[in-house]
């Protein structure tokens, strides 16, 4: 099987969008110009800060390695080096000189069995041979200029269904669902296996049982793992269940069209359509988001030039103007919070709260009266505080 047929189709499409997009273009041309200056020294900062794992060190690591870039078609050399740290982490970098880079952590490479770590290593394989680091997220969401704010949902996208294309690379190398379901049980819940039976039918039907609960209050931290890339998401567990049940793995499988399907169907949970949907759900989302951001920018010093240029590029040119009624806006924001309690999920509350931050965040920093706003917000729609400090404190880059 040729690896990029296994590749998610949203995440090959908003690839592909994003890299004709004039900010991205930008970014990466000034890139390319910094590394043509000089050697931006990723090999000497990986050699300086932790351990290079020789085929002598560490032969059953090379060997798992082998067959993962046998299996993926990979024709790169490969460098593997670990790192101390008790937390469960692994990242691949951007190639240099001609070489690829894998990262471990010490306590991953020895908590995962063979097959576990033959999903780790594919996953992280998986970003390379999808091109995932041509699009310079880091640099887009983390630089000093904030990008368009639709860029930026857009970005959270695409990074989310790179996260599943590197997930069924994972998989195809290991070749074994209760495997690739085990490493993602250890890295949600930080256990070794050592003193925990796992069984993937009852971890399969926790996450059903995360998805259809409809939480009280206080009580909703599990979801709001679902707006995170790393280091685990239920709704990749998920995902891969289906990929492992389509045509890519069983001969009578679901088809490859079923699968993005049922792909888009979970992840739209975690996407932004709500800014264009018709449902009447999407209206009561669309309708706090829209008042959220008035708040928000009229929170410090009232509504200048430069909250024009966010809102509008937020919402399209033209949505704001003189005549809009700010102060009825303002009036009416708790009015729109309790209709969308009443109307939505606690994920889709969130995913508010989440496109409200990037909307405060893109003129570059959050005022304390502008958190105001968001804090008040979140109270009113039963999402934790901490939330909105993870949100904003979020950089998301494809390991």
């Amino acid at each position: 099987m040729i690896a990029q047929s296994i590749r998610c189709q949203n995440d090959l499409e908003l690839s592909k969008k994003l890299l004709e997009h004039p900010e991205v273009i930008q970014v990466k041309e000034t890139i390319a110009r910094m590394e043509g200056k000089k050697n931006m020294g990723l090999r000497r900062r990986l050699l300086s800060s932790s351990v290079r794992l020789s085929r002598d060190m560490a032969p059953d690591i090379h060997r798992i390695a082998d067959q993962c870039i046998e299996t993926l078609g990979m024709k790169i050399p490969l460098e593997l080096y670990v790192f101390a740290s008790p937390q469960f982490n692994a990242m691949c970098f951007k190639p240099e000189d001609g070489r690829l880079f894998v990262m471990f952590a010490s306590s991953l490479l020895e908590s995962f069995t063979q097959r576990e770590l033959c999903f780790v290593m594919g996953h992280e394989l998986g970003h390379h041979i999808y091109g995932h680091h041509t699009i310079p997220i880091g640099y887009l969401l983390g630089g000093d200029a904030k990008p368009d704010p639709r860029l930026a949902l857009e970005l959270f996208a695409w990074s989310r269904y790179a996260e599943i294309s590197a997930d069924r690379a994972g998989a195809h190398c290991s070749q074994d669902l209760d495997s690739v379901a085990r490493s993602l049980f250890k890295l949600a819940s930080g256990l070794t296996g050592k003193t925990i039976s796992f069984n993937l039918n009852d971890f399969l039907n926790q996450i059903d049982d995360m998805q259809l609960v409809d939480a009280e209050p206080g009580i909703s931290a599990p979801k709001e793992d679902w707006f995170s890339t790393h280091p685990f998401s239920p709704l990749r567990v998920k995902a891969l269940k289906l990929y492992d049940e389509s045509e890519h793995v069983r001969d009578d499988g679901m088809s490859k069209a079923d699968l993005e399907i049922g792909v888009q169907s979970l992840m739209g949970l975690m996407e932004p359509s709500y800014i264009e949907g018709k449902t009447e759900t999407a209206k009561f989302m669309r309708r706090l988001l829209y008042a959220g951001a008035i708040a928000i920018a009229d929170a410090s010093n009232g509504i200048g030039p430069e909250e024009v240029k966010i809102f509008e590029k937020f919402f399209g040119p033209g949505e704001f103007s003189s005549k809009l009624d700010v102060t009825r806006l303002k009036e009416d924001l708790d009015n729109r919070v309790n209709n969308a309690c009443l109307n939505t999920s606690i994920p889709q509350r969130m995913q508010v709260v989440r496109d409200l931050c990037v909307v405060a965040q893109a003129s570059g920093r959050i005022t304390d009266e502008e958190r105001d706003v968001l804090e008040h917000i979140a109270d009113g729609l039963n999402i934790s505080r901490g939330f909105i400090s993870r949100t904003i404190k979020l950089l998301i880059e494809p390991d």
